[in-house]
């Protein structure tokens, strides 16, 4: 199986090819075109920021090979909120896979409630192929100041101030706010249903 995750100046992709390893899948790293095309699986994870990000997937012409990528896609953290309409950081458009928009977090109380949202946190009404095996208490690990709303296309809430969209799913693609490659068990577990997914 080849897999491709892809490369945009965005931070945390190393870690994500070591939790990729752990499961016995090895992957390359690349913004070559015809190399993602070819994949099996695609990955798109990253932290930084939207329109930085989108400005190199836009010299690389990769805003326009992604939306009509066919095989499995999963878009992890700014991977899930590039896949929007819009994100209010930095006013940015982005590639308009979901129809949806970006917000940052305005906490009502600032003593309960930090922005950025760090740590672990619960996700539910889950429903969905890559949550398969995974029961109600199932916590993840979050590092974000802006998250996508709900939708008809979300498979999974997270509560934090109000409840967003954790993850959603549209056709081939699939997009998670969360980090998977630092969430234990869970984590490793919706990777591991995602590289399955056929």
């Amino acid at each position: 199986m080849k897999v491709a995750v892809i490369k945009y100046n965005a931070g945390n992709v190393q870690s994500v090819l070591y939790a990729l390893e752990r499961l016995g899948t090895e992957a390359v790293l690349t913004d070559n075109i015809e190399t993602i095309s070819k994949a099996d699986k695609v990955i798109f994870p990253g932290q930084g920021e939207a329109s930085t990000a989108m400005k190199y997937l836009k010299e690389r012409k990769l805003d326009q090979l992604i939306p009509e990528l066919k095989q499995p896609f999963f878009g992890v953290c700014l991977g899930q909120q590039l896949l929007c309409d819009f994100s209010e950081e930095n006013n940015t458009s982005c590639l308009g896979v979901f129809p949806v928009k970006v917000k940052r977090f305005i906490p009502e109380n600032t003593v309960e409630f930090k922005v950025p949202h760090v740590g672990w946190n619960n996700v539910f009404d889950k429903k969905g192929p890559l949550f398969e095996g995974l029961g109600d208490q199932s916590y993840v690990y979050y590092v974000h100041s802006y998250f996508c709303e709900l939708s008809e296309f979300t498979i999974a809430k997270t509560h934090y101030i109000h409840d967003f969209a954790a993850l959603m799913q549209k056709d081939n693609f699939y997009a998670m706010q969360a980090h998977p490659e630092k969430s234990g068990l869970v984590g490793e577990r919706i990777l591991s249903n995602f590289l399955q997914l056929k």
